[in-house]
C-alpha cells in the first residue's frame, strides 16, 4: 500500500466543503459550489476553497461526469491548480447552445447547478521537471508527422 499525500486545505467560506472521494476506488475529489455568479456569458462557481498542492505536483480540475445533464460546457477543458496558487478554486463554464431557431434561444433557460451541488472533482498528480534540449533534427518515429485523425486513415 502507498503512502497517502497530505494536501492542506483552507476553508474561505463557512459553507466550503471539504473534497472527498464518493468511492474508494475514485481518482477525483469531489468539489461542491458555495457560490455561482453569472458575468459575461460565463457561469463562475466558487468552491470556497484554496489549496496548498506540494510542489511537484498540479491539481487538475475536471468536471463530474454528471455534467452531460447541464447546459454547460467548462471553458478550459480542464483546469490546472499550479503548486503556487493559494486562491479559491473556481469553475468557470460557457452554455451549450445547439442549434436553435431565434424563438427557441429567447424562451431557453439553461440547465445550471445551483449552490450546494457537485460541480467538479480535483485530481492531485506529480508531474515531472522538463528541461527542453533545442536541436536541429528529431529521431524519426512510426508516425512522423501525421496528426489529426491519421490513426484513423489505416
Amino acid at each position: 500500500m502507498s503512502k497517502k499525500l497530505i494536501v492542506n486545505i483552507k476553508k474561505l467560506h463557512p459553507d466550503a466543503v471539504v473534497p472527498k472521494y464518493a468511492h474508494a476506488t475514485d481518482a477525483g475529489l469531489d468539489l461542491t459550489a458555495v457560490s455561482v455568479e453569472y458575468k459575461d456569458g460565463v457561469y463562475i462557481f466558487g468552491t470556497g476553497l484554496a489549496i496548498e498542492i506540494p510542489k511537484g505536483y498540479v491539481g487538475l480540475i475536471f468536471p463530474r461526469s454528471s455534467n452531460f445533464k447541464q447546459d454547460l460546457w467548462l471553458t478550459n477543458c480542464v483546469g490546472v491548480v499550479d503548486s503556487g496558487y493559494r486562491g479559491e478554486v473556481k469553475f468557470m463554464f460557457k452554455n451549450v447552445v445547439t442549434q436553435a431557431t431565434q424563438e427557441e434561444l429567447e424562451n431557453w433557460q439553461p440547465k445550471v447547478w445551483q449552490v450546494g451541488d457537485r460541480v467538479g472533482q480535483l485530481i492531485i498528480m506529480p508531474y515531472p521537471s522538463i528541461e527542453l534540449n533545442e536541436v536541429a533534427e528529431l529521431s524519426d518515429s512510426d508516425r512522423g508527422a501525421d496528426g489529426f485523425g491519421s490513426s484513423g486513415r489505416k
